[in-house]
């Protein structure tokens, strides 16, 4: 039995894997630049941790990453024929290096004992597996090989390269992901952003699934109906992802111009409710939605509302709100985005007033990826503003 550790860069291999690699026959894999160290049973710790910090790179090293083959094929010509243990980082690493290797390790190495190092994990409580505690001799080698090796990351000023101290864990931790692929995949899409990666797989953000997100998008979508005297049913949602609120709306006899950028989500969601009378779905986002309303009457419809709720986490221009044709926004935000965020905005607004501030969910903490993992949603506040007169 080989174990064959696959890691992004050199120093990974001792901070997440010191208790993999400190004995028996153990190979190395370096995706950065696809190399391989092979540790021979016969080998010390000491001998082991020199080879490994020779390969320590710079840190603002671009090297590029393989893919699932090229790494399988690594691994294959690492452990032969042997049986191996396959070691690698988590998909829901939050340095989107490190989960794309884990991610693309297991998907490679799908016939193989494929094993996670749960890591430093500051968005998710992963449940681990099994542990191994680190004694104080391997703490005391693993410390040396951070001051020795890794000097230059310890103030490196990106995250994806800075070596702090709860990334250098005392108990290494690791858990295996399902065979097939389901929770692996999920662990990799929670922690993407809006891209195609987090769209990789039907809902990733569970709320289909999530007793949090039913009470969440139930709320959300009362607080919206209970103003439909003054809406009229006309509504814009911005951002609508797969439609599990837009289905909501569409049910209850609104009519809905949901639009959503992202391509693969889109499909879901005319899947969704693109079928119904009620509902059109474009490809619009924020920006193109406020260009469309300075061309004119014809080219965006006046809305009796415009919804944006749970989506101006990313750093969109607030100043666009000013164009969009309605006369009433809904803006829902976790309470801590609301306040330091669009709160600051509306205070300086001569555009927007408050009408009405609800409370729609309280924060919870709920397991994700069928209980690998848990974390606190945040709650959800709501904030409706109608257009100053002038």
């Amino acid at each position: 039995m080989i174990d064959i550790v696959v890691v992004l860069r050199a120093e990974d291999a001792v901070l997440d894997f010191l208790t993999v690699l400190a004995d028996g026959e153990a190979a190395l894999v370096l995706a950065d630049h696809g190399r391989t160290l092979t540790f021979p049973a016969t080998q010390g710790p000491a001998e082991r941790l020199a080879r490994i910090g020779g390969q320590v790179r710079p840190a603002d090293d671009r090297a590029g990453v393989s893919g699932p083959h090229s790494l399988a094929e690594l691994v294959r010509e690492a452990g032969g024929d042997r049986d191996a243990r396959v070691w690698t980082h988590s998909p829901a690493d939050n340095r989107r290096s490190r989960g794309r290797v884990g991610r693309d390790t297991a998907i490679g190495c799908a016939d193989r004992d494929v094993r996670h190092a749960v890591g430093y994990s500051p968005y998710l409580q992963v449940v681990s597996d099994f542990d191994r505690p680190l004694d104080r001799e391997l703490i005391a080698a693993k410390l040396d090989f951070v001051n020795r090796a890794c000097e230059h990351l310890l103030t490196a000023p990106s995250p994806e390269y800075v070596v702090q101290t709860p990334r250098i864990p005392a108990t290494e931790r690791f858990f295996h992901a399902d065979a097939g692929g389901d929770e692996r995949e999920r662990l990799f899409a929670l922690l993407a952003s809006l891209d195609d990666e987090a769209a990789s797989i039907p809902d990733p953000w569970e709320f289909g699934s999530s007793p949090y997100e039913k009470d969440r998008l139930d709320a959300t979508a009362a607080w919206v109906l209970g103003h439909r005297a003054a809406t009229g049913g006309s509504l814009v949602e911005v951002g609508a992802c797969e439609g599990a609120l837009t289905h909501r709306l569409v049910a209850a006899g609104c009519a809905v111009h949901a639009t959503e950028p992202n391509s693969l989500f889109r499909k879901r969601l005319k899947e969704a409710v693109g079928g119904t009378d009620s509902a059109r779905v474009s490809s619009t986002d924020l920006a193109e939605l406020a260009e469309l309303a300075e061309l004119g009457e014809g080219a965006q419809p006046r809305a009796g509302a415009h919804l944006l709720i749970e989506m101006l986490y990313y750093g969109q221009d607030l100043d666009l709100l000013d164009r969009l044709p309605t006369d009433r926004l809904f803006l829902a935000l976790e309470p801590d985005a609301m306040d330091n965020r669009v709160r600051p905005w509306l205070a300086t607004s001569a555009t927007w007033q408050e009408v009405e501030s609800v409370h729609l969910v309280p924060p919870r903490v709920e397991t994700v990826c069928a209980g690998r993992a848990y974390l606190i949603k945040r709650g959800s506040d709501g904030l409706l503003l109608r257009r100053t007169a002038g």
